[in-house]
């Protein structure tokens, strides 16, 4: 068993046990399940914004202890104040350290989309986005099939939520359907962690034409978000190179702008 088959198997444990604790209708009953939602694409497109989609993680499989106690509210600020585009938050406990709380909690200080990163398997946690205050949800292709994609997706638009569909190779491009908001493609392969960011320019061309989409996964630096955006992505998922600082807000501010300086240089004042 790989580490994904792991995550699941767990996963599937977990969410009965929440079903027990937190019903669906007790869900509904939260502040944040009428809310009006914020879009992500909308956020991502604005030319004001840098298109990088900022994350919160404490911990990985891969990489173990990132940035253990990590204060959600104070990163989350700073990632709004260095001119991130939207924040990505893992929810997953017993593997990457996260709750639902970090999310409650960045959506407390923060109007910015917020994009919750768990292993969707089940409608029920798509009931409990909604209700912790998320915009848009992730389904990972890997592990789910084309039906099993539909079906959630078509949950998540009912419940007003944009649905980032993660893929790692081609031959999860059949799982992108209609309801599908955003293709994500992860340069980190699922099964063995291994990152590669060669993944997204081999995808790129293989993605439906006119289908937003962004790369996840080992980006570190500002001239590969440009890269990158002149090949045609959307939006970039940035989170251990940030957190791995004791400062992520500053580190992020750091990084944008960098890139604002590829984009658009000082001009040269002649005298």
């Amino acid at each position: 068993m790989n580490i994904l088959d792991e995550i699941v198997a767990y996963k599937r444990k977990e969410i009965n046990e929440r079903k027990e604790l937190y019903p669906v209708k007790l869900l509904e009953k939260s502040v944040y399940f009428s809310s009006p939602t914020v879009s992500l694409k909308k956020y991502l497109s604005r030319e004001d914004k840098c298109g990088i989609i900022a994350e919160f993680k404490r911990q990985s499989p891969s990489k173990g202890n990132i940035n253990l106690y990590a204060d959600v509210e104070e990163i989350s600020i700073g990632y709004m104040r260095a001119g991130a585009s939207a924040l990505s938050v893992l929810t997953d406990t017993h593997f990457f350290g996260g709750s639902n709380d970090d999310l409650k909690t960045a959506r407390k200080f923060n109007f910015c989309p917020i994009l919750r990163k768990e292993f969707i398997i089940d409608e029920y946690q798509l009931y409990e986005a909604r209700s912790i205050g998320a915009d848009a949800i992730l389904l990972i292709a890997e592990v789910l099939s084309e039906r099993e994609v539909n079906y959630l997706s078509g949950i998540a638009k009912a419940l007003e939520m944009e649905v980032l569909l993660e893929v790692h190779a081609k031959e999860q491009l059949h799982k992108v359907v209609d309801t599908v908001d955003i293709v994500g493609v992860n340069n980190r392969n699922l099964e063995t962690f291994q990152v590669d960011l060669q993944t997204s320019y081999d995808m790129l061309h293989h993605i439906p034409v006119g289908m937003f989409k962004i790369s996840e996964s080992g980006i570190s630096n500002p001239e590969t978000v440009y890269e990158l955006k002149q090949a045609g992505y959307n939006g970039f998922l940035i989170g251990e190179y940030f957190m791995q600082s004791a400062h992520p807000g500053r580190k992020c501010a750091r990084f944008i702008d960098e890139l604002k300086q590829i984009v658009q240089p000082n001009p040269v004042i002649h005298q």
